[in-house]
């Protein structure tokens, strides 16, 4: 590195450091305790600065929300479209099983006739 890079990285660095401690003194949102300002201009401000913040929060959990909603919603709808699917298929069987076992009890009456008529 050279002497005219590190003395960039030098100056960008302290930038920065004098720049995170100029961070913390700006306002951050969120809900303010305004009780301790002593002027009403200030804590209508204060006041309306919380309601802001609930506002967006409350319409951000709002979207979320809905979005879970319609993802649970589709989930359902999948879900009932593979029962009745599922079912379907149950009497397919139970139907293909009663007819596999039909033909059987035919020939046992046969068997049975033939034995009884000897």
């Amino acid at each position: 590195m050279t002497s005219r890079s590190f003395a960039w990285v030098l100056m960008i660095a302290t930038a920065c450091v004098l720049r995170s401690g100029a961070a913390q003194a700006q306002d951050v949102p969120g809900i303010e305790i305004c009780t301790f300002e002593k002027k009403m201009e200030r804590r209508t401000s204060c006041l309306q600065s919380n309601i802001n913040f609930l506002q967006g929060t409350i319409s951000k959990l709002v979207i979320d929300s809905q979005r879970k909603i319609d993802a649970a919603n589709r989930r359902i709808e999948a879900l009932e479209s593979m029962a009745a699917e599922l079912q379907k298929t149950v009497v397919e069987f139970q139907t293909a099983q009663k007819k596999q076992s039909q033909p059987l009890a035919k020939e046992d009456r046969k068997d049975n006739a033939k034995e009884n008529g000897k």
